[in-house]
C-alpha cells in the first residue's frame, strides 16, 4: 500500500512535520543532526515523522539543506483515477 507524504508547519513552534502516518506515543525518537528529529516505528525501525526544527531560518540560509534519511519518491495515484 502506498503511503503519502504530508507536510504542516507550526508556524509559532517554527517546525515543519513531515509525516508518513500521524504520531502516535510508542514511536521512537532519534535526533538525525542539524535539528531534525526521526520519529520511528519501533517495531520495524522505520522513520514515518520527520520533525525540522527552526525551520524559517533554514530558508535565509546560503546553504543546501538535506536529510540523513533515504527516500524514493513516485506519484501517487488515487484509486480510480
Amino acid at each position: 500500500m502506498e503511503t503519502r507524504l504530508s507536510f504542516r508547519y507550526d508556524r509559532e513552534a517554527d517546525i515543519l512535520h513531515i509525516d508518513k502516518c500521524p504520531p502516535y506515543s510508542e514511536q521512537e525518537s532519534e535526533e538525525l543532526g542539524d535539528d531534525v528529529i526521526a520519529r520511528m516505528n519501533p517495531s520495524i525501525d522505520e522513520v514515518e515523522n520527520l520533525e525540522v526544527l527552526f525551520f524559517s531560518t533554514r530558508l535565509l540560509r546560503n546553504e543546501l539543506f538535506e536529510f540523513p534519511v533515504a527516500a524514493e519518491l513516485r506519484l501517487s495515484r488515487k484509486q480510480g483515477v
